[in-house]
């Protein structure tokens, strides 16, 4: 009986999403569509990462969905279904949380994005600080630094708050640019401000609730972990995460923070897209007017929208998308990216930070990220633009970066110094086999080596990417 009640309760809960379409209905190629699954394939198979959810959709419809691997490196571990399996989405958190909330609320009249700070955060004030807008806040050009390491120093959330708040400024607002965990943080805190509500119990009100993103929340009940694909494996924590927020500066404060701590499904994220396109409507429910959805995914400060990010050649989005496409990216191996000009949209969900065996994760990542969103582009048919031929081959295929080169072999022999006698010494002289001896290195101490190979530091490293140029100089951008 219980069980019974538990089916009824789960079907009463569950939404269809998107309905399906075959690619040709909507006007895509279903055979270029097929590289999407060679090129995630790929990524898998040189270890950037378990596994991976990707869903393509266009003209209201899903048309390419699927599951990749499984959501560990375990043998035993489940496969990744694209409905089902749930990611930490980790910077997605900005846009699809906090920056959606702030929409809300501007719509209602409730935020004006040229009011400064203190005008709904007090404490927010003092110096420069008075200078700076909610407008800055979305565009990363506050002046506050890209974050601090709250988790390190913060007993309680309620300190790692009181932290964010007092830091200081960087550089005098709107003079520059660097993309700021802390910046996210504010708005966040902003929205509890005006709503009187917590952030996550906001959004599920207000936007996933509405919308039936019904695997969309801040900390997952631990009912879900055996859905939620698991993140670092030895994080400052000191055990194993899964189904709790990968950031540690987001756990400091709780595990529900403007700049990350959402975790969701490929699928509903594809529903939240599909609202995007529609103007801030899905199936009947309006979440956002049409002129604040437009406003919000302009670009309006160097590459940046308001909260987020447009599609500026590579960096994640791709070489195709037209110039009204916008998204973001996420650490943990996630991004979205929108298209009102084709109709369509790409969501990729990975947990590239789950012991990867790749020596450059962050390179294998923002390459598929790239190749899935060129490959989607490259299958439209009908779009504003001629349909483009297909590439010989695409960044994955060539792997180029992918894996530290291995060291330079290296020849030794005793060479030794002085005249022939008791005295005489020997050293060791190492040449590399594929450079002149010209350019060897001696060693200077008797039986040692000295090896002339040069040190290759990986890029996949944990530290966040920071961006910042002035107000004149264009705004360069690295991959998360």
């Amino acid at each position: 009986m219980l069980k019974v009640i538990v089916t009824a309760l789960s079907l009463l809960n569950s939404t269809d999403g998107l309905p399906a379409k075959a690619p040709d209905a909507v006007g895509m190629s279903a055979a270029r569509l097929e590289s999407i699954d060679r090129v995630v394939q790929r990524g898998i198979t040189a270890g950037g990462y378990p596994g991976a959810a990707v869903v393509v959709g266009r003209k209201g419809a899903t048309v390419w969905e699927k599951g990749f691997g499984k959501l560990s490196w375990e043998n035993t571990s489940a496969p990744v279904d694209a409905e089902h399996t749930i990611y930490d989405i980790a910077s997605l958190s900005k846009v699809v949380g906090t920056t959606t909330a702030i929409m809300v609320l501007y719509d209602e009249k409730k935020i004006d994005l040229d009011a400064p700070v203190f005008r709904y955060i007090p404490a927010f004030s003092g110096g420069l600080k008075d200078q700076v807008t909610v407008r800055d806040l979305l565009t990363h050009r506050s002046g506050l630094p890209a974050g601090r390491n709250l988790w390190r120093v913060a007993h309680n959330p309620q300190e790692a708050r009181d932290l964010v708040i007092s830091t200081p400024l960087e550089y005098a607002p709107n003079s520059g640019y660097i993309y700021s965990d802390l910046g996210a943080d504010v708005l966040g805190m902003i929205v509890e401000a005006v709503s009187g509500q917590r952030l996550d119990v906001f959004l599920n009100r207000r936007v996933f609730g509405p919308l039936g993103m019904h695997d969309t929340f801040y900390r997952p009940a631990d009912s879900l972990r055996y859905r939620i694909a698991p993140t670092e494996v030895h994080p400052p924590r000191g055990y194993p995460l899964q189904g709790e927020v990968h950031d540690e500066n987001a756990y400091a404060l709780g595990g529900v923070a403007g700049h990350a701590g959402v975790f969701s499904t490929a699928a509903d994220l594809a529903i939240f897209a599909q609202m995007m396109l529609n103007g801030g409507n899905y199936d009947g429910t309006q979440i956002l007017t049409d002129s604040t959805v437009a406003l919000f995914t302009r670009r309006t400060a160097g590459h940046r929208a308001l909260g987020w990010d447009t599609a500026d050649g590579d960096y994640g989005s791709g070489r195709y998308l037209t110039e009204r496409a916008y998204g973001h990216t996420g650490y943990t191996g996630t991004s979205i990216w929108i298209d009102p000009d084709r109709e369509m949209f790409v969501v990729l969900l990975t947990n590239r930070v789950h012991a990867a065996k790749a020596d450059r994760p962050a390179k294998v990542i923002a390459d598929v990220r790239s190749d899935l969103s060129d490959a989607a582009v490259l299958a439209v048919l009908d779009g504003p633009t001629p349909v483009l031929a297909m590439p010989d081959a695409f960044r994955a295929d060539k792997e180029l970066g992918w894996m530290r080169p291995p060291p330079e072999p290296v020849r030794c022999s005793k060479v030794r110094t002085g005249r022939k006698s008791h005295s005489s010494r020997s050293r060791v002289r190492c040449v590399s086999v594929a450079r002149s001896s010209h350019s060897s290195t001696s060693s200077h101490s008797s039986g040692s080596s000295h090896t002339s190979s040069r040190t290759h530091h990986s890029s996949g490293s944990s530290s966040r990417a920071v961006r910042k140029s002035s107000t004149k100089s264009s705004h360069s951008r690295k991959h998360r």
